[in-house]
């Protein structure tokens, strides 16, 4: 990895802490609406963001979580599987948007891993965590795929790491 790779992939997880941060509120619940998780498209553009998105999300759990060592396992552990997912569809499905579709369903069915560390340590219902926090994601994962295509046009993704 060359240096403006790794610079751009810690001001790709510093914005994902920031983003975090603004809506600290809404991202650590039963209903999730971390925005900052639309920086998961970016693996669709080059999987080089992995090591940034998953940074991000590391850090915004080491210093935001109320529940610091649950989200490093779950959280963290779930955004990995996800990209990982992403990564390896990706070289069957060539168009942009399908590979976002595809990420977009794959982040919101691991949520399943959300409901389970939340099951486990505020014994909320699993069916109805996992119900929640994938229409949380469901919603910021496709409200993304256009904020990331406009950034997309202004800017080559593919690119740019």
């Amino acid at each position: 990895m060359n240096t403006r790779t790794i610079v751009r992939n810690g001001i790709l997880a510093a914005l994902y802490i920031a983003v975090s941060a603004v809506i600290q509120p809404f991202g650590f619940t039963n209903v999730q609406f971390r925005v900052s998780e639309m920086f998961n498209h970016l693996i669709v553009f080059n999987k080089k963001y992995f090591f940034g998105i998953v940074l991000g999300v590391f850090l915004t759990n080491l210093l935001f979580s109320p529940m610091v060592a649950y989200d490093l396992v779950f959280g963290v552990g779930q955004s990995v599987i996800s990209l990982l997912i992403t990564i390896f569809t990706a070289k069957y499905i060539k168009s942009i948007i399908g590979r976002m579709i595809v990420n977009t369903i794959v982040f919101t069915f691991t949520m399943f891993l959300i409901a389970i560390e939340l099951n486990l340590a505020f014994q909320l219902p699993f069916w109805f965590t996992w119900l929640t926090t994938a229409a949380g994601e469901f919603t910021v994962m496709a409200v993304g795929i256009p904020v990331m295509l406009a950034i997309h046009r202004r800017v080559n993704l593919e690119k740019l790491v």
